[in-house]
């Protein structure tokens, strides 16, 4: 009985110590596997930790080297952005490097040039002799003029137009393309405007005394307008709006027009003022011929100074004519007018003369 109850608890002592040294053996070889996939303490590596050191150590110099290109080039970069940005900074704005984008468009200008004083004395007769030896010299010749029969029965206003073939008027009659400006003030001599339309041409006639807005007469076409002949001053024009006077340019723009053959202006005294506002506007070079008649008995509608500031005036006008490339081709002073030069008699001058000019650089 006590030999068999020995023996029971040998076997399970036996057993309870296979079991427990399998245990260990598990946890043994847990342990080990687990060492092995943990990362290597510092100043211990394991072979692998030691394999992946020395390839990090390899990689190391090219990764540095790959950050410094990209500094250098972040830096370039930033050099080339600073630099681009200092030189657009020196640029000076008022000094563009290329042509500007509209290279014909005009300054705008308020006032002419004047000449310099025809003697030092500052005389009435020194200016009078300048200005009347200048608008009684034509500077080029015409063969054919345009109203010649007029002039020549001495009608009133003797106005000419040039017809040498040497300018363009001719071609544009021949090709239909002609096209008449006449401004007046209660006008009744328009045998010009007659033989013009006649040929061919568009006349256009106006005139701020008629009636109605519009109106066609004779093969021509009447308007209730007139150009502007007020002070070119902008402070002075801000301060009137008249419905009957508009700009050249604001017509032309108005009427569909780009240029004008013939321009005429009979304007009782206004023609300074007119002449004035063509040359500052710069729209000459859209007309080829221009007739104006030039009353001198009294300065005329909003000219002021002492006569021989007058005349300098007058005579500075028509130079500005000369370098916008008019040249005076025909001249006729009316033998029914008195010998009045701003209520004097200088030099034995008429009070009116008729001029025609022909713009020599005009291409239509």
């Amino acid at each position: 009985m006590d030999m068999g109850r020995e023996r029971l608890t040998r076997g399970l002592l036996l057993r309870l110590g296979v079991l427990l040294t399998a245990v260990c053996v598990c946890v043994h070889v847990y342990l080990e596997t687990s060492w092995q996939r943990a990362p290597a303490p510092l100043g211990r590596p394991t072979q692998a930790g030691s394999q992946n050191l020395g390839q990090q150590s390899k990689t190391k110099p090219e990764a540095e080297e790959r950050d410094r290109k990209v500094k250098r080039r972040i830096s370039y970069v930033r050099t080339l952005k600073k630099d681009r940005k200092r030189d657009e900074d020196r640029e000076d704005p008022s000094a563009p490097c290329c042509p500007p984008v509209h290279p014909h468009r005009k300054t705008p200008r308020w006032h002419i040039d004047l000449e310099p004083w025809a003697g030092e004395s500052h005389s009435l007769e020194d200016e009078a002799k300048r200005f009347l030896n200048y608008i009684t010299t034509p500077q080029v010749s015409c063969e054919s003029l345009a109203g010649e029969e007029a002039a020549q029965e001495g009608t009133r206003g003797a106005w000419a137009a040039c017809l040498d073939p040497k300018y363009s008027l001719t071609h544009r009659i021949q090709s239909k393309h002609c096209r008449v400006y006449s401004f007046g003030l209660g006008v009744d001599d328009r045998s010009l405007e007659c033989s013009l339309a006649s040929a061919g041409c568009e006349v256009h006639c106006f005139d701020p005394s008629l009636k109605q807005p519009h109106l066609q007469q004779a093969e021509m076409w009447l308007h209730r307008l007139s150009v502007d002949w007020r002070d070119p001053n902008p402070a002075i024009v801000a301060q009137r709006q008249y419905a009957t006077t508009k700009k050249l340019a604001t017509i032309l723009n108005d009427f569909g027009h780009r240029q004008v053959d013939v321009l005429k202006a009979d304007m009782e005294s206004a023609e300074w003022k007119i002449l004035e506002n063509l040359v500052l506007e710069g729209v000459l070079d859209s007309v080829g011929q221009l007739l104006l008649e030039l009353h001198l008995h009294w300065a005329g509608f909003e000219v002021g100074g002492d006569d021989p500031s007058v005349v300098r005036y007058w005579f500075s006008l028509l130079k500005e004519l000369e370098r916008a490339n008019f040249r005076l081709f025909h001249v006729h002073s009316d033998p029914t007018k008195p010998h009045l030069f701003l209520h004097k008699n200088v030099l034995n001058a008429s009070s009116a003369y008729t001029l025609s000019w022909v713009n020599t650089e005009w291409k239509p």
